[in-house]
């Protein structure tokens, strides 16, 4: 197997030098909660000593103000209005906002497929129990071999009972990139809604959600955008605004959406009053090349391990429904000596200092590799290296 891509080039130690990962370690792991940059983490510093140095005047009165400074700039990054944003602390918070907040009854479908994050699968699980509706959750194979294979498992699995289809922008176990406009224009004109859980999306997809025409979407910002920890929306198009609350109820209820989410009681604001700063730093580094690195990177590094390693793909070898993480199917040779996927991510770390998730995905080993801009070609060869001595 040849490798047809080439990776981009790097970013640079001027880059590397923003983040605190220790030089000892292999860190391919951006994707579930990356290193903050220096930029960052003194823009959130200088919001905590802000609040301190007068809670009452940060949290108390001048909270709405502040927050809608951050909505200006986020709005324009992620394509919408700046008053359709709800604050919360990760995508998950933001899909149970919205599952606790719609009716559903006794015979409601719940629609998702089995590449959806856990915790959402849980969520959705706990709402149909409270309701009396039902989960179906539709089986998309691997390998996949386009979008149009992935979409139709969903299209196909739509009934008149279908009342919500729960879809992920970026999947997270097996890092694939749902053309989720499909589902949505599909449905258009329907009782079914479409929630698109983009935990992954915003930093690694341009997005324009105005233009996408989903109901609901809610996604992290402190993964690919690299705000802190604690920074994440919900966006909720304006039909159905007055129907979504968060998950915390406290004194603005029924005064609006806006309302609402900006204030849930009192919390550590520093988190998101410093995404415009991170929103900020992502321009400066041009956010165009941002995207076009971590792609590139992340489809080159999948066929050097699938060319290495004679791994089959679990999607197309041409990157074509990658953004800046790839997913391998690990042989079931590594069963026989790691008794848990958990158990080889650990040998990774302890003996070899890579940091990769291992996941056990419908009884299968997947290991996802994840590209930022702090990573560069050296490190996926180690891995290789690595996964070579294993497979021995």
């Amino acid at each position: 197997m040849s490798i047809s891509i080439q990776p981009p080039p790097p970013f640079g130690p001027e880059i590397r030098a923003q983040f605190a990962l220790d030089p000892k370690l292999t860190f391919l792991n951006h994707g579930s909660f990356g290193s903050l940059p220096l930029v960052v983490r003194q823009a959130q510093e200088e919001w905590r000593l802000r609040i301190e140095s007068n809670p009452i005047e940060w949290i108390g009165r001048r909270n709405i103000e502040s927050l809608a400074a951050v909505k200006k700039p986020l709005a324009r990054f992620v394509g919408c209005q700046p008053n359709d944003l709800g604050f919360v602390t990760n995508a998950t918070e933001g899909v149970n906002a919205v599952l606790r907040s719609l009716r559903f009854e006794v015979g409601d479908e719940l629609l998702t497929c089995d590449h959806v994050y856990n915790a959402v699968r849980q969520a959705m699980k706990f709402r149909a129990q409270e309701t009396g509706a039902r989960v179906v959750e539709v089986p998309i194979a691997l390998p996949v071999r386009d979008q149009d294979h992935a979409m139709n498992c969903i299209l196909n699995a739509i009934t008149p009972r279908t009342r919500l289809i729960v879809i992920d922008h970026i999947t997270s176990p097996t890092a694939l990139r749902f053309d989720v406009r499909k589902i949505i224009d599909a449905v258009k004109g329907t009782r079914a809604q479409v929630l698109v859980d983009g935990a992954h999306a915003p930093g690694a997809l341009d997005l324009s959600l105005d233009a996408l025409g989903a109901d609901f979407y809610s996604a992290n910002l402190h993964k690919w955008t690299m705000a802190p920890r604690g920074s994440a929306f919900v966006w909720v198009a304006p039909q159905f605004q007055k129907d979504v609350h968060p998950c915390v109820i406290s004194h603005e209820f029924a005064n609006g959406f806006a309302a609402e989410f900006d204030w849930q009681g009192t919390r550590d604001l520093s988190a998101w009053n410093s995404i415009s700063a991170a929103l900020a730093w992502f321009e400066e580094l041009g956010a165009e090349r941002v995207l076009r690195h971590n792609h590139q990177l992340a489809a080159w590094a999948h066929q050097l391990l699938c060319a290495e390693l004679s791994f089959e793909p679990i999607s197309p070898l041409d990157g074509s429904m990658l953004s800046c993480m790839a997913s391998v199917r690990l042989p079931n040779a590594l069963r026989s000596k790691f008794e848990k996927p958990e158990a080889f991510q650990k040998q990774l770390l302890d003996v070899d200092h890579i940091e990769i998730p291992v996941f056990d995905w419908n009884q299968q080993w997947l290991f996802r590799l994840s590209a930022a801009i702090h990573n560069e070609p050296a490190q996926y060869e180690r891995l290789v290296v690595a996964l070579k001595k294993y497979l021995a």
